[in-house]
């Protein structure tokens, strides 16, 4: 599969554009070498920095490390998809919308982010193409 067919299918994700899509193609290229999506988040900097002693587990901001450009394209692309939610209605819409009520918009900003970095992980290690969650009736 080439590249070019690489781009194609994670760019079809909400909030990855053309610039992201190759950028992430251009750095991670085999995305089997991650054992899963959150090894590849955690590599890119975007999953909480965690400390740990006596059994006891504190979980504290984003780690930070990583790639910085490819954290940033994809923070900026999850923070387009989350301003121009509007009045929209199926179920993933509506899961942000609770998200940034409960934890802001930056931190639903970066939870999005992490979301699509696990989705990426499993579309490029995968002969798989995305499909989005269809739309769902909303509550009466």
């Amino acid at each position: 599969m080439s590249s070019c067919e690489l781009c194609r299918k994670i760019g079809a994700i909400e909030g990855i554009g053309p610039l992201t899509a190759t950028a992430v193609v251009a750095a991670v290229g085999d995305a089997s070498a991650f054992k899963n999506g959150r090894h590849l988040a955690a590599w890119l900097g975007l999953v909480p920095r965690q400390h740990s002693s006596g059994g006891r587990s504190q979980l504290h901001g984003i780690s930070k490390r990583g790639d910085t450009y490819l954290r940033t394209l994809l923070i900026h692309g999850a923070r387009s998809v989350l301003r121009w939610l509007g009045e929209k209605q199926d179920a993933h819409s509506r899961w942000l919308r609770d998200l940034i009520e409960r934890r802001g918009f930056n931190r639903a900003a970066v939870e999005l982010a992490n979301k699509n970095a696990r989705i990426i992980q499993a579309l490029l290690s995968s002969e798989r193409a995305y499909r989005p969650r269809s739309l769902v009736a909303a509550p009466a």
